[in-house]
């Protein structure tokens, strides 16, 4: 099984999103592939383990969210090493955090361009990250397939 990380600042959001979105869809999809999430700036102003717009987000798709029920994860240099392909969510947002903390990996990391609540709302921000995540399950399906 290979592995797909995305990062974003607290774990609590957007990378949460991804990461049950892209493991339910690459299951419908047959694809050996698993996300994670982890964050590169957690903060405890979060309230509880996961963002409420990220519940029911995907509980309004259909999609289980509980199996993912924990507190946010920071990111560390194992997770790096574990995985298959890195994505930050935000490279205005991420890029000097990923630079700063863990160079080595700077050069690893993809980036996307998906805002987070003080540039964007839940919709806007799901709609691009469904959008995002649709095309890497494409790209992986056609690997596969090839």
């Amino acid at each position: 099984m290979k592995r797909v990380l995305f990062l974003c600042s607290g774990n609590y959001y957007r990378s949460r999103f991804a990461e049950i979105y892209f493991n339910w869809h690459a299951e419908q999809y047959g694809l050996p592939w698993r996300a994670e999430s982890r964050g590169l700036a957690i903060d405890a102003r979060n309230a509880g383990p996961l963002s409420r717009h990220t519940s029911a987000n995907l509980a309004a798709r259909g999609i289980s969210w509980a199996e993912y029920l924990r507190s946010p994860l920071a990111v560390s240099e194992a997770d790096f090493a574990a995985a298959d392909r890195v994505i930050a969510v935000k490279a205005a947002e991420h890029r000097s955090m990923v630079e700063t903390r863990f160079p080595a990996w700077r050069d690893y990391v993809e980036y996307w361009h998906v805002h987070d609540l003080d540039c964007a709302t839940p919709p806007q921000t799901f709609a691009h990250l469904e959008q995002e995540i649709t095309n890497l399950l494409a790209g992986l399906a056609s690997a596969k397939a090839a």
